[in-house]
């Protein structure tokens, strides 16, 4: 890579401004004398016609040979970056103060340029070689992929936003998007956690790197979040993606951020766990976890359910028959669950209980013993509901869709409305008549 600039540029109060207006100053233009008469030039600078002798500085970084090619740049004098001076060349253009305040494209930028293309060149090489390695060995194959990539762990030590333009410079010459995600992972682990990889995803346990200030760790998380890869070229693991969005939710990152992540884990909710979903809530004291979050995330994954039907013009108006139905009762299965674990909530409201139940569609539940168990736990920590409030909540429960089991305990349940008790009876006796007479019953259900 070829380095040089249309003109030198190098205002005064840098340090390189000064160090160059101190040595033309100690020169005499007209006969290139030296005040130092016995101290050789090192380097001759033509400045209008006139020849100035400067010398190499004592103790600068990179020594005089690297002093000399930051003078070439300043004076549009071509020369080769290298994998051989670009770190000092990187470290004297810092000393020279020689960035983009200055102008476009100073020394600073150039050596970045060149650092991040070259570490991901090699990175790339490296994966080429591993892949070889892995087709050769076949059986001994598996040390060869346990092993962390070394770019992963010297990169981890980074400042965040010079890992950022490296991994952009990854991602533009091919690196695999799964190492790329490794590379994210180890990153986060390292700055946001100084404890250990499972608190950094605990949500009991979870707090910030003390050595890091909070803002530094927003914006950390910000950048990572951006980094990610396409849904379409990675699998990005789920815990990863939740425990990123536990992290904004503490460190109160962007919104932008928050709904990025919310909108990759609702791509997937069906292969969530009840683990996942159990978001502390963190800014307030007024619920034990995070509904909200969850809710938004349904919305999206429902969204999705409804864009992927329209796409494939299969659409039912029952939902039945649509391809996302199979996970659409997954998830039915999974919020259940969730809602018998949040009901116990003590300070959880009844609106906000009832639009997480009201949200999913009649035919994401085969049977409602799930959401019975939720609504009777609920009853059950809110005693103090009005007879109002009981039948709003219990009206999203259908009775004949109930197990035999559920219905014989609602039918005693003395928590629910002596309406639901008396349907609950009603759908059993049709239930038993109908099996006493071998009839399937599907007449009284549809």
């Amino acid at each position: 890579m070829s380095s040089s600039s249309p003109a030198c540029y190098c205002p005064e109060g840098t340090v390189l401004g000064n160090i160059l207006l101190a040595y033309l100053t100690l020169m005499t233009p007209s006969s290139s004398c030296r005040i130092f008469s016995d101290v050789a030039g090192d380097i001759a600078i033509a400045v209008d016609g006139e020849s100035f002798l400067l010398h190499k500085l004592l103790n600068f970084p990179g020594g005089p040979q690297t002093f000399e090619l930051a003078m070439k740049f300043c004076y549009g004098i071509n020369f080769e970056i290298t994998t051989a001076n670009v770190a000092p060349l990187r470290c004297a253009a810092e000393y020279l103060e020689m960035s983009e305040d200055y102008r476009e494209e100073n020394l600073i930028a150039r050596t970045e340029v060149y650092l991040n293309e070259a570490i991901a060149m090699y990175a790339c090489k490296e994966q080429m070689v591993s892949g070889l390695s892995r087709l050769d060995c076949d059986g001994e194959s598996t040390e060869l992929k346990s092993g962390l990539e070394w770019w992963i762990e010297d990169l981890s030590v980074l400042r965040v936003d010079y890992y950022q333009k490296i991994i952009c410079a990854m991602g533009r010459i091919g690196v695999r998007p799964d190492s790329i995600v490794e590379s994210l992972m180890h990153y986060a682990q390292a700055s946001l956690n100084g404890i250990g990889k499972c608190q950094i995803w605990n949500p009991v346990r979870m707090k910030p790197n003390p050595g890091v200030a909070e803002s530094d760790q927003k914006t950390i998380v910000e950048i990572l979040v951006n980094l990610l890869p396409t849904e379409k070229s990675s699998s990005v693991p789920l815990i990863f993606l939740f425990g990123m969005l536990r992290m904004t939710i503490m460190l109160e990152a962007t919104i932008a951020c928050r709904l990025e992540l919310e909108r990759r884990i609702a791509i997937r909710l069906e292969m969530c766990s009840l683990d996942d979903l159990l978001i502390p809530s963190l800014h307030t004291r007024d619920f034990l976890f995070d509904v909200d979050t969850v809710h938004r995330i349904l919305v999206k994954f429902l969204q999705r359910i409804e864009d992927e039907e329209n796409e494939d013009c299969r659409y039912v108006s029952d939902g039945l028959g649509s391809l996302g139905h199979g996970s659409l009762l997954k998830v039915g299965r999974l919020i259940d669950t969730y809602l018998a674990e949040i009901a116990s909530d003590p300070y959880l409201s009844l609106p906000k209980f009832i639009a997480m139940i009201g949200i999913l569609p009649d035919y994401a539940r085969v049977i409602d013993d799930g959401l019975y168990r939720a609504i009777d736990i609920y009853l059950k920590a809110h005693p103090i509901l009005s007879d109002h409030e009981c039948k709003k909540l219990c009206k999203f429960m259908d009775c004949q869709k109930l197990s035999q089991e559920a219905s014989n305990h609602a039918a005693q349940n003395e928590r629910l409305p002596v309406q639901m008790a008396v349907r609950v009876l009603y759908f059993e006796q049709l239930r038993l008549k109908n099996a006493l007479s071998g009839s399937s019953g599907d007449e009284f259900l549809s």
